[in-house]
């Protein structure tokens, strides 16, 4: 028996099972001391599994449509706004209360660049 249960299995090792049950129903004169190991319940099993992932895989699917479908929705508003931005400086001025109301900076109050002084100690020349 697996020590860990918790991580998915490999293809590989899924892919080897199916096999392996597909030629254990060859086995004409199978017939397990222990029933938990009868055939139906290895096939109940496999059916089981393959439902579930079927199951993950629409789920999977779904996931990736949605969060397709929220990431254009949020560049769709977030282009809308940047164009709201450009109307609000285009009618009132990017010096207005209104342009500021949107979280912009007033023209008036940027940051002016300042000049370094150039002196007898500044190595220019």
């Amino acid at each position: 028996m697996a020590k860990v249960e918790t991580k998915k299995l490999a293809k590989r090792v899924l892919n080897e099972d199916k096999i392996a049950l597909d030629n254990l129903q060859s086995i004409a004169n199978f017939a397990p001391a222990n029933k938990d190991y009868e055939i139906a319940k290895g096939i109940a099993l496999y059916k089981a599994q393959d439902a579930s992932e079927t199951k993950e895989n629409l789920a999977k699917t779904a996931f990736k449509s949605a969060r397709d479908g929220t990431r254009k929705n949020q560049w769709s508003f977030h282009n809308w706004m940047l164009g709201a931005k450009k109307q609000i400086a285009a009618q009132f001025g990017d010096d207005s209360d209104e342009y500021q109301s949107l979280g912009l900076i007033k023209k008036s109050e940027k940051k002016r660049p300042v000049r370094k002084k150039k002196g007898p100690d500044s190595d220019a020349k």
